[in-house]
């Protein structure tokens, strides 16, 4: 069963929404309303009262995202920490496992000879990183995943419901591939991109006299591809995920929805994205850092040199874990909470939310 998610103030049994309503069956999504609603109200003018969930049902302050973003975290960390701590651990289980057999088979140790040379079996070194760099590309995928789940335990918290890890894993039913799809599409628009800047260096360098052509081409043009990286990042990546999870459309309309919504809004959602990013980041290097410490200390106070690269690989596998604990859930909510915060304030996307917790008739 759903359960209800709780409001501001003491927990503890909670009285039924006004009116007597009860929040539809999840997920219950209408279409996005495209066109401005005639004769109702403006975007934004009921909700400033209601907050039946984790947000006010009216456009978002950067103190209502992340007050919320946290909230959503505090009162369902199944569904959001520990589906990102699930992926992760078995993702960044491989190496470990790869490493932990290859220790007993092969020589990996990190010792140099006399000639200045790695006294262990190279190949073994090389198959252990190589693990762990597949590690870290099947941790990117999954978590690709737990973006799409915490998107819909986002919503449901709007209204005031909180998902189990498994509802918000069917959730997501029918749209898993299309997830994949839009990563790889993203990927590629941005792999293309890079491809594209680095040719126009080929006829500069060709043609270049001297090294100050070169310089100046540089002086200019990476500002201007540096900012076309930003304007891509938040027009076109940032928000199709969540359109992607709670709208009624297909991979490139997701693309084509975090385009309109951000449409007027670029400055604001860029400077919420980046701090988001910079304090996930931070708080994510903070608590990996004592790790990290921790292996280096190992391997200075005595542990075997065939062991080196094993506690390497375990203090790097059990980083990632933490990081991925608190980035993923952290910037992955507040990035569905940026999507319902534009649709409250482009399509009174408030008083849809309103409908489904029970606060206005249909």
């Amino acid at each position: 069963m759903t359960e209800q998610f709780p409001p501001p103030g003491p927990t503890g049994p909670q009285p039924p929404p006004p009116g007597g309503g009860t929040p539809p069956p999840y997920p219950s999504y209408p279409s996005p309303t495209h066109a401005p609603r005639a004769g109702g109200p403006a975007p934004g003018m009921l909700g400033a009262a209601h907050k039946p969930g984790a947000i006010p049902l009216r456009p978002l302050t950067l103190s209502d995202i992340y007050d919320a973003a946290f909230r959503i975290i505090r009162f369902n960390p199944t569904a959001t920490v520990g589906s990102a701590v699930l992926v992760a651990s078995v993702a960044m289980a491989i190496p470990v496992v790869v490493t932990a057999v290859l220790t007993l088979a092969l020589d990996l140790s990190l010792s140099v000879d006399d000639s200045g040379e790695l006294g262990g079996d190279v190949s073994g070194v090389l198959g252990s990183m190589g693990s762990l760099g597949l590690g870290s590309v099947l941790q990117a995928v999954g978590l690709i995943l737990v973006g799409g789940m915490i998107a819909h335990v986002v919503a449901a918290a709007a209204i005031g419901r909180r998902l189990s890890l498994e509802q918000a894993w069917g959730a997501t039913r029918g749209k898993r591939w299309r997830l994949v799809g839009l990563t790889v599409v993203l990927g590629l628009a941005l792999v293309l991109g890079l491809v594209v800047y680095g040719l126009t260096w080929i006829p500069v360098v060709a043609t270049a006299d001297d090294w100050r052509q070169p310089v100046l081409y540089g002086v200019v043009s990476v500002p201007v591809f540096l900012a076309v990286l930003v304007w891509f990042w938040v027009r076109v990546y940032y928000l199709p995920v969540p359109a992607l999870m709670l709208e009624p459309v297909g991979v490139l309309g997701a693309i084509g929805r975090g385009f309109r919504l951000t449409r007027g809004a670029f400055w604001r959602t860029f400077g919420i994205a980046l701090l988001t990013v910079v304090i996930a980041q931070a708080a994510g290097t903070a608590l990996a850092m004592p790790l990290s410490f921790l292996a280096q200390g190992a391997l200075l106070g005595g542990v075997p040199s065939e062991a080196g690269v094993l506690v390497l690989v375990v203090s790097q596998a059990v980083a990632s874990v933490v990081t991925a604990a608190f980035v993923a859930p952290f910037t992955t909510s507040v990035t569905a909470l940026q999507y319902l915060d534009l649709r409250m304030r482009a399509e009174g996307h408030d008083i849809t939310l309103m409908r489904q917790a029970g606060i206005l008739g249909a």
